[in-house]
């Protein structure tokens, strides 16, 4: 009895020495991401405008957000768009061009350095440039292909070209994912590369079955990520649409965002907007955990597929 009696003694002793070690994180995590989401949760079933006290509505917030308000479902549509297309595009991208520099024998820190640089650019400052290089009356994009005799897009001014704009924006500073990629690259067992050539197998069929199981790991890193960030998505759509409507007053003009026709518009924005431009606290809760349901629905799946990209031979 007694040594059962120190051995529990001893578990608890344990257990005290672990949560005093794991309090400081218990603390922040408690303070920084439960007690939020708690309260985002509790304001979505209120009418709150921010400076009178909460009233309880039900249900009210959420039929308003999926059936009355004009602006969800469009930026739904383009929020999923950019998880769809943009992220892949940047993965592939990503990988094609760390592959490429891995393969460059002189000049590589040269291109490396130039792939990176774009990433360091503000988001800001980077939205601007591009809308006016691709401006479809004056920028150089533009007249370089009409000198070339092919067709010049409207681009964040056409609601067909406004997202494929932003996309293109995203791959120019695609610089993190390539230094990511090529550190997974270089990790790969060159005596692999080796066995697989004695063996006939061509570049593809290496890439395929050599390459890609190695990084697998980072190419799940990557698309997670990626995902994270397209569901925060805010400031290159809302800058964008801005300029290319002309709207560029100071922070006392209100904007309706999405421009052109809804199709720059995603999901923070409207949590921006139903919670600041309009104070409909309740509304914008109801935005903010759709967003965050999305977001770990698609953690969810991509971790338990991501035994798919090792392919066959696993």
């Amino acid at each position: 009895m007694t040594g059962s009696r120190t051995l529990r003694t001893k578990r608890r002793r344990g257990a005290l020495r672990t949560a005093a070690f794991m309090s400081p994180w218990l603390i922040g995590f408690s303070v920084f991401f439960v007690y939020p989401l708690l309260s985002t949760l509790y304001f979505s079933f209120t009418r709150y405008d921010g400076f009178r006290q909460p009233v309880p509505s039900g249900l009210d917030n959420w039929s308003y957000v999926f059936t009355d308000y004009p602006l969800f479902w469009p930026a739904m549509r383009n929020t999923l768009w950019l998880v769809l297309v943009m992220v892949t595009c940047r993965v592939v991208f990503g990988l094609g061009v760390g592959l490429l520099i891995t393969k460059i024998k002189t000049g590589a820190g040269i291109f490396r350095t130039l792939f990176y640089l774009p990433y360091l650019a503000p988001p800001v400052a980077a939205t601007l440039a591009f809308v006016f290089l691709l401006n479809p009356g004056t920028g150089p994009v533009n007249t370089l292909l009409d000198a070339v005799g092919l067709p010049a897009p409207g681009w964040f001014t056409d609601a067909d070209w406004s997202k494929p704009a932003l996309t293109a924006l995203a791959l120019w500073g695609v610089g993190d994912l390539m230094v990511i990629f090529m550190a997974a690259l270089l990790d790969v067992p060159k005596e692999q590369y080796e066995a697989a050539e004695l063996d006939g197998a061509g570049p593809w069929a290496r890439f395929r079955h050599i390459t890609l199981p190695n990084i697998a790991p980072i190419v799940m890193f990557a698309v997670v990520t990626g995902v994270i960030q397209a569901m925060q998505y805010y400031a290159q759509p809302l800058v964008a649409g801005k300029v290319a409507a002309g709207v560029i007053g100071g922070s006392g003009q209100q904007f309706e965002p999405g421009y052109p026709d809804k199709s720059t518009l995603t999901l923070p924005q409207l949590v921006h907007n139903l919670g600041f431009q309009r104070f409909d606290y309740g509304a914008a809760c109801v935005v903010a955990l759709v967003l965050f349901a999305l977001s770990m629905a698609f953690t969810a799946l991509l971790m338990r597929r991501r035994g798919g990209l090792i392919g066959a031979d696993g």
